[in-house]
């Protein structure tokens, strides 16, 4: 299963994309596909690991949640604890 899907099963991320107005298909975590590979080679069944979610909101500005994952491989639960948000505008074309 995906980070993406583990994540949207919690409340508190769902609350923390309505905060800053962005849909829960408007965001990617960078480098998604390698983290799991790798926790997946190492056999923790817990792990933690520092990551970028990048989100467009509803108003087209650009977000980039910088945190830590916690994710559980065996339950399929995970957390993101938020460090800071840089939000960047995007100008019209």
């Amino acid at each position: 299963m995906k980070l993406k899907e583990v994540l949207l099963k919690g409340i508190s991320f769902n609350e923390l994309l309505k905060q800053f107005a962005v849909d829960q298909s408007d965001f990617t975590i960078q480098d998604e596909e390698m983290i799991l590979s790798n926790q997946e080679k190492s056999c923790k069944e817990i792990f933690k690991e520092r990551v970028l979610i990048q989100a467009r909101n509803n108003a087209g500005t650009l977000l980039n949640f910088f945190g830590t994952l916690h994710y559980n491989l065996l339950d399929q639960l995970a957390v993101f604890e938020p460090d800071y948000v840089e939000q960047n505008s995007v100008a019209a074309a």
